[in-house]
């Protein structure tokens, strides 16, 4: 794997070690199943999911109900233990407010209520119109192809202009035409993505090589992709540059490039079905008093500040510290049946992959676990507070028996069965299982982490743990496509002529 992919890497990943909500220090294994109390107090957190519905505004008025899909963004909406934040919750927030006293009922005791349902980016518009939601939102771009499929509400916010982001030192782009054969990281449900296609219709008819379109992953939102160019994980991205300008504060590092546009004059909007002509009147009215420009609309966007800090790594130093645990990574991952480019992520998200970490807790090593959870028989290894090698064996087996003593389910695909495992580490295993548990009652797919478990898990015990295994994975994906460069680079070596 390329030096610049594992400097860049190392220079975003850092985390110190996470504190235990249930046992500190990963302090032992529970038994495989939940408590009464444990079940009841699960029951009293459940949030019933309403079923599918297709309708206009008279069939929401007699739910009393309006249902918005919304990412799992840090930028949008997120939960941390019951309390919702995002530009997106503001505004939903304010709608249901707006509804209570613009559209009240009959009765003085009814309440509309604005009911908030994250949904992955790639499935706001299918599961808007199979019913599951009333609205799709998240900073959506009106464009030609959602426009074949849904209606859009009056503009929240226009002249949204999509700035191309790159890594830091890089070359000034001039002009669009510098993109070609650039490779431009961005989801494929994206306005960026459409815009992208169309910039290479016409670079084909001006004889030019096509942007090299990469497909980020789904669960990647646009600040996660803008940190991956700020440490140069990724050289290039768009994003709509007034959310690029919002977390340029945080990503000191990466250039926006003032003045190229991707796409011009774009307008934001609340996403709906068609024919509906009553909710469209509705949001019509409620836009006009709360877009962007209006009093409460330019309140909102300046509330909105992000203040987490990035961990600056020294490059050098930890780049030896990398080079010199890989290959104990590659030994214990292979004899427990992990990848050990996702162990790796883990042991960095831990510890910054330095084996003089020490917890307040106890936890101790690159993998930060107790010498007495270690030694326990379960595990069985002795001296993770000296040996790096057995610190990062006795993380290894411990996964193994997380996932094995409570992932043991043929439902689960690999994939998830490893980020709940992290959750368990992180959260302990009898907080994994009121996860999924919650999950479960409350309509969620319990065999699936991203925007199912980890809803549960941010309500249960906050934002850490969704946090935790999110930036683990997010790494894994860098990782890999390290290692893909690597083995195409090898590959075209070897060809004749090369």
């Amino acid at each position: 794997m390329s030096r610049v992919y594992y400097c860049c890497l190392l220079l975003v990943l850092g985390c110190s070690s996470l504190a235990w909500a249930e046992e500190p220090g990963r302090g032992g294994l529970l038994p495989a199943q939940l408590s009464a109390q444990e079940e009841s107090d699960i029951d009293a957190m459940v949030l019933p999911v309403p079923p599918a519905w297709v309708g206009d505004f008279d069939g929401m008025r007699e739910r009393r109900m309006v249902r918005i899909l919304v990412p799992y963004s840090k930028t949008f909406y997120l939960v941390d233990r019951g309390r919702q934040e995002g530009i997106t919750y503001a505004f939903g927030k304010a709608f249901e407010t707006w509804l209570n006293k613009n559209q009240p009922f009959a009765d003085k005791a009814q309440r509309w209520q604005v009911m908030f349902l994250p949904t992955a980016r790639n499935e706001l518009l299918p599961k808007l119109l199979a019913g599951e939601g009333d609205l799709a939102a998240g900073g959506l771009t009106i464009t030609e192809g959602r426009q074949q499929t849904v209606d859009f509400s009056d503009p929240g916010a226009s002249e949204i202009n999509e700035v191309i982001v790159s890594a830091p030192g890089s070359a000034k782009i001039q002009r669009l035409e510098d993109l070609a054969g650039r490779e431009v990281y961005v989801r494929a449900s994206s306005s960026y993505f459409e815009h992208l296609v169309a910039l290479n219709e016409r670079f084909k008819a001006q004889g030019l090589a096509p942007v090299k379109i990469m497909p980020a992953n789904e669960n990647l939102e646009t600040e996660d992709l803008l940190q991956m160019v700020n440490a140069g994980l990724y050289g290039m991205t768009v994003a709509d540059q007034h959310i690029a300008q919002l977390w340029q504060s945080l990503y000191t590092d990466m250039q926006i490039q003032a003045g190229v546009y991707l796409h011009q004059g774009g307008k934001l909007s609340w996403a709906l079905r068609k024919s509906s002509p009553q909710f469209q009147q509705v949001l019509s009215a409620f836009v006009k008093e709360h877009k962007i420009g209006s009093e409460f609309g330019n309140i909102s966007m300046r509330r909105f500040k992000n203040n987490q800090r990035v961990l600056n790594a020294t490059s050098q130093a930890e780049m030896q510290k990398f080079k010199a645990l890989v290959g104990v990574f590659q030994k214990h991952a292979g004899t427990y049946d992990f990848d050990h480019l996702m162990l790796m992520a883990q042991g960095f998200q831990e510890s910054q992959l330095d084996q003089r970490a020490r917890s307040r807790a106890g936890a101790v090593g690159v993998m930060q676990l107790l010498p007495s959870t270690a030694a326990d028989p379960a595990v069985g290894i002795k001296g993770i507070d000296t040996s790096v090698d057995k610190n990062i064996e006795a993380g290894s087996k411990y996964m193994r028996l997380l996932a094995d003593k409570y992932l043991d389910d043929p439902e689960l695909t690999p994939v998830n069965r490893t980020l709940m495992s992290f959750a368990a580490y992180n959260a302990g295993p009898g907080n994994l299982m009121k996860f999924r548990r919650l999950a479960e009652k409350s309509g969620l797919d319990p065999n699936v982490w991203f925007g199912n478990v980890e809803q549960a898990a941010a309500r249960i015990v906050g934002r850490e743990t969704v946090d935790y295994v999110g930036n683990i994975y997010k790494y894994y994906v860098v990782y890999k496509l390290a290692e893909q460069k690597l083995r195409e680079r090898a590959k075209a070596s070897q060809q004749p002529g090369s």
